[in-house]
């Protein structure tokens, strides 16, 4: 700390000098008052707003990391967001973040990492949203970044950066169109100290030498306010000894920026007083009244040497406070007349200037005075003027009062007013009068003087104002004027006169009733006579009856007062009269008059306990006249026959009650008679109503069983009721139709049948007197069989022989019992019952007979209905085949031909022949239409050994019973008739080849028969796909090669012959014999595709076959 010297100030103007006062007191002797005291006031100039609002300092801070505003897409920048030191962590449970201003996620942590553009805050549950933070994620090939705030004295860094793909040899920082800095060194440009002339748009440039250049965004950097100027104020100290003032020198921090330090100097004219990072100064106060006051002031500055501002100079001064006024009067005296002026005046003998005066009467404020020296008031009075007044003094150092001066303001008295009560000019006699005198205006004292046709009655005199008053007994001679007097010394004042009249109250009056007659009648005219025997007139007669209003006359002489009055029945009753002649009214005693009236034409009502009257109900006949003197006499008659009678002695009528019965039905009347003339009602007719019994319901049907068709009548009759009847038919409580019938005999409702009919039936008769339904009567509709269906039902899909077959019949429709038949080919087989309905089976074990047609019948016994034909075609698996070999000698030798026959003697075409040397497979041929197949073969010596062959139809191969062969005779050269045999065998076995394929395509046409592609046949049936061999005798040494030389043709075979050379000999096994000859088809997949190789030197003989079923293929039959 400093106490003294010249130290330089950071403020670039003097600032304008200030007044600091002070505001509470501090007291010590003035040298030059003796005794008297002198006030130090100090009071808090404030010469600056602080920074922000108030409720700024609850907002949260969001700081980013990297501190960046703008990034490249991809990137992640985390937002954290900072509360206040008075917001206790712990407290806070939950961040809200907002983007755009909608909510973006709540997190229980303080950050939040994003990475789409836009305008983020943050909330806790106790702050207000803070202030948006905008980011920038840019897909562009150079950006500039900036942190997202700037304030004075802060270093700023300006980060100039390309895509991760592009390296510039160049970089251009540009401000407001003009070049700040190049760069070929570094990407970042550095703003030190920063300050408001560093305000505006940047963006910066790259350069790829011999390529390219690039442009960043554009960012405006506006450099905030780090404080506002500091706030000099001052305050006392009455804790510390010798009453020091406080000087604080007061500025704000912005939130992203509390946690700078801030230096404080305080300075005394152009000494400093204090420096360091304390924002107060305690110093003593003056102890004399200076006339040259020093200044103070103060400085904030960001550390030792950053951004520096200074509070404006005020001066401590010492103020004296105002002494007590003083009020005097002028005229001086303490009365008053009303009217004259008064001149009110009021003075401080000491006080700072200027001093505001004002004057009260009775603490209410009359005039406010405008700071001066000294005050007059002048004012004009009045008689509420009157009343204590005072003075105060006020210099903004506390208000002084003067004693109060009392002034009084006399007022003469006004003309006073003269009032009786009881009010009016009229009294009756003996009665008290109160006369009162007023004066509305006056001081007191004032004398107040009664009189009556100017004679004194008496006076009173009174110190306050409420006048006075006079009590008088009045008689007839008290009638006359009365008037009277006020005075309180300037002079008296006469009231205006009134005028009192003593009148006699009238006595009690006497009712008369003049009759014409002594009993009185309705229509008769009576005449009432009223008369008071006392009373002044004029005189007020009223007459009444029953206390109501009858009519009134004002009588002016003695008498009395009539009226007359036509009679009706209300006028029975009690009648008064009354007289008044305005001192009180009297009444006369009662007098009972009796009117009495004849009866009426009486009604008859008819009361029913419901809408109708039904049989069984009791109805109330009730007469009555409306009008008539009691006792009167009723009498009850049904079509003119009197039913009975009763007397009547009040009003209300009489009854008779009736049980109803059907016979009760007519038309009824009444009769009213009280002596004075008998009356008949009207007629009322009524109508006894008779509910429906319960109806009875019959069915008819045109046959003693009701069958699916037929149309029934249902017939629904009730025995007794009124009509209309309704009747309802129902069919298991629902609803079939509706007929109302307006005569008796029921009525019908026609149903054609159908089987859904049966069921139990019911009706209900309804004539509005309650619905009653009839016993159930149950109804079975019989429905005939319908058609039934036949399903054939078998183990697989081909009917086998030896399987067992399932004949389901059944008729969709139909009552059961139903009786089922089986036949075949029109012959019963089996016959079954069905009870319940449904179907039946008929269980078959199939042989080869049981092949046909086959049919079922169904029969309820409402006519036989037959099925559709269902044909039914049994298979019979092949049997055992049996191999025989025919040879052209008892003794098989090689070069003989041997035919091999295989034959199943049972069997359902087409059969498949294979034939086995050895289990080695020889060839195979088809049977299309059963029998046996046979395959020749030229003996060589390896064909020595057991023969067998196998039968397939699909339903199962069959393998006959091996057969040996032994040849002999093994030596010579055969090549010469073996090569013209195999020839010959080969153009044989072509033809038969040939013949055979046109007739097995032609067969299934002729016969419909299935083709060998129907999916029902087995493998092997199908398998025609393997080479068929046959063997020509004797030509065995040709060895012809047969293959396909268009497989894939669809319509033509070519088979291929080749003659082999004479040095080529054939193989010595039955393969390379069989081998051969080969027959390729062009629809058989594989075994069309493959080719065997060509013989080298071998020459083509062409034979072409036009196909005509090209699916189809039928080996050449033995």
């Amino acid at each position: 700390m400093s106490s003294s010297g010249l130290l330089w100030s950071c403020a670039s103007q003097e600032p304008k000098p200030a007044l600091l006062l002070l505001r509470k007191a501090l007291v010590w002797p003035h040298p030059g008052a003796g005794q008297a005291f002198m006030l130090l006031w100090v009071s808090v100039l404030v010469l600056a707003p602080v920074s922000g609002k108030s409720e700024a300092a609850a907002k949260p801070v969001i700081s980013l990391h990297p501190p960046w505003t703008v990034v490249f897409t991809g990137e992640t920048v985390t937002l954290t967001c900072h509360v206040l030191h008075f917001h206790a962590p712990e407290k806070i449970k939950r961040f809200l973040w907002y983007l755009e201003g909608r909510i973006l996620r709540e997190t229980p942590g303080n950050t939040l990492e994003v990475r789409d553009s836009g305008q983020y805050r943050c909330q806790t549950q106790d702050s207000l949203p803070s202030d948006h933070v905008s980011l920038t994620f840019s897909s562009a090939n150079l950006i500039l970044q900036a942190p997202p705030f700037v304030f004075e004295g802060d270093s700023v860094v300006l980060r100039c950066r390309a895509n991760a793909e592009i390296t510039l040899d160049t970089t251009t920082l540009h401000r407001r169109g003009e070049v700040l800095s190049v760069s070929d060194e570094s990407s970042d440009f550095r703003i030190e100290q920063a300050s408001l002339k560093d305000n505006g748009d940047y963006r910066c440039s790259g350069f790829k030498n011999g390529c390219c250049s690039y442009s960043s965004n554009t960012i405006n950097i506006e450099v905030q306010e780090l404080f506002p100027r500091p706030v000099l104020t001052a305050s006392l100290s009455p804790t510390v000894s010798g009453k020091s003032v406080t000087l604080t020198c007061k500025t704000q921090l912005p939130p992203l920026r509390s946690d700078v330090k801030l230096w404080f100097r305080f300075f005394k004219d152009d000494h400093m007083l204090q420096s360091g990072s304390e924002s107060f100064l305690k110093i003593p106060t003056l102890t004399t009244r200076s006339r040259d006051p020093p200044y103070y002031w103060c400085e904030a500055q960001r550390g030792s040497s950053g951004v520096c501002k200074q509070s404006q100079k005020s001066q401590l001064r010492v103020q004296i406070p105002v002494s007590r006024p003083v009020l005097t009067l002028s005229p001086h005296g303490a009365s008053v007349p009303e009217g004259h002026t008064v001149t009110l005046t009021c003075k401080a003998e000491s006080g700072s200037f200027p001093i505001l005066y004002q004057f009260l009467r009775e603490e209410v404020v009359i005039q406010k005075m405008e700071p001066t020296r000294g005050i007059k008031s002048v004012m004009s009075l009045r008689a509420e003027h009157s009343g204590n007044y005072y003075c105060t003094a006020d210099n903004g150092l506390g208000a002084q009062r003067s004693l109060p001066v009392y002034l009084t303001v006399t007022v003469p008295v006004s003309r006073p007013v003269l009032t009786l009560s009881p009010r009016g000019a009229l009294v009756p006699e003996g009665h008290t009068v109160t006369l009162s005198c007023k004066a509305e205006r006056g001081s007191p004292r004032i004398l107040y003087k009664f009189y009556h046709e100017n004679i004194s009655l008496g006076s009173r005199s009174v110190l306050s104002a409420g006048g006075v008053s006079l009590r008088v007994t009045v008689t007839v001679q008290d009638s006359g004027n009365y008037f009277c007097t006020a005075d309180n010394g300037f002079g008296p004042q006469r009231s205006e006169a009134k005028s009192l009249s003593v009148k006699v109250p009238v006595s009690r009056p006497i009712l008369t009733i003049w009759r014409p007659r002594s009993q009185v009648v309705e229509g008769d005219v009576v005449e009432l006579y009223c008369r008071a025997w006392k009373g002044s007139p004029p005189i007020l007669y009223r007459f009444y009856h029953e206390d109501n209003a009858l009519g009134s006359s004002r009588v002016y002489s003695r008498g009395g007062a009539s009226f007359k009055l036509p009679l009706s029945a209300e006028h029975s009753g009690k009648y008064a009269c009354e007289a008044d002649n305005g001192l009180g009214a009297w009444r006369s005693e009662t007098v009972s008059l009796d009117v009495k009236v004849p009866a009426s034409r009486p009604v008859l009502t008819v009361r029913t306990p419901r809408a109708q009257a039904v049989e069984g109900d009791v109805v109330e006949l009730h007469c009555e006249a409306q009008r008539g003197s009691s006792p009167i006499l009723y009498r009850f008659y049904r079509e003119d026959n009197a039913l009975g009678s009763s007397k009547v002695h009040s009003r209300g009528g009489a009854s008779f009650k009736l049980p109803l019965s059907a016979e009760h039905s007519g038309k009824y009347a009444c009769e009213a008679d009280n002596g004075l003339g008998a009356w008949r009602s009207e007629t009322v007719s009524l109508d006894v109503k008779v509910p429906a019994s319960r109806p009875v319901l019959t069915v008819r049907m045109p046959r003693a069983q009701a069958v699916e068709g037929d149309v029934v009548e249902l017939r629904c009759e009730a025995q007794r009721g009124s009509p209309p009847i309704l009747y309802r038919f129902y069919r298991e409580d629902n609803a079939l139709g509706s007929s109302r019938v307006h005569s008796r005999g029921g009525a019908s409702f026609k149903l054609p049948l159908s089987a859904e009919h049966s069921g139990k039936y019911a009706c209900e008769a309804d004539n509005g007197l309650g619905a009653r339904r009839s016993e159930m009567v149950s109804l079975n509709v019989t429905v005939p069989a319908s058609r039934p269906v036949l399903t054939v039902r078998t183990p697989r899909a081909q009917a086998v022989e030896g399987d067992v077959v399932e004949l389901h019949c059944e008729a969709q429709r139909g009552s059961p019992p139903i009786l089922y038949r089986f036949y075949r080919e029109d012959v019963p087989l089996e016959s079954s019952s069905a009870p319940s309905g449904g179907g039946t089976s008929f269980y078959l074990s199939l042989t080869t007979e049981h092949s046909g047609n086959y049919s079922c019948e169904a029969d309820n016994g409402l006519g036989a209905q037959r099925s559709e034909v269902v044909p039914l075609s049994v298979i019979v698996p092949a049997s055992h085949p049996t191999l025989t070999l025919r040879a052209p000698g008892a003794q098989a030798k090689v070069g003989d031909m041997v035919e091999l026959r295989c034959e199943a003697q049972r069997g359902s075409p087409p059969i498949w022949y294979r034939f086995y040397h050895e289990d080695v497979p020889l060839g195979n041929s088809s049977a299309p239409s059963g029998g046996g197949a046979s395959l020749n073969l030229s003996l060589t010596a390896e064909h020595s050994g057991n023969y067998s062959c196998e039968a397939d139809n699909g339903l199962g191969a069959r393998r006959s019973e091996a057969v040996p062969l032994s040849m002999s005779g093994l030596t010579g050269s055969r090549s010469g008739p073996i090569a013209t045999g195999v020839t010959g065998g080969l153009f044989s076995t072509l033809g038969f080849g040939v013949v055979a394929l046109l007739l097995y395509c032609r067969l299934p046409r002729k016969a419909g028969g299935r083709p060998t592609s129907d999916p029902s046949r087995s493998p092997a049936d199908s398998d025609i796909r393997e080479p068929v061999y046959h063997n020509a005798p004797a030509w065995l040494e040709l060895q012809p090669v047969y293959s396909n030389v268009n497989p894939k043709g669809g319509e033509v075979v070519y088979s291929e012959v080749r003659r082999i050379p004479q040095g080529s000999k054939p193989a010595a096994n039955s393969d390379s014999v069989l081998g051969l000859l080969r027959t390729h088809l062009p629809s058989h997949g594989q075994a069309a595709s493959h080719r065997p190789s060509d013989p080298p030197g071998s020459s083509v003989i062409y034979s072409q076959v036009k196909v005509a079923c090209p699916s189809a293929y039928v080996a050449p039959q033995s």
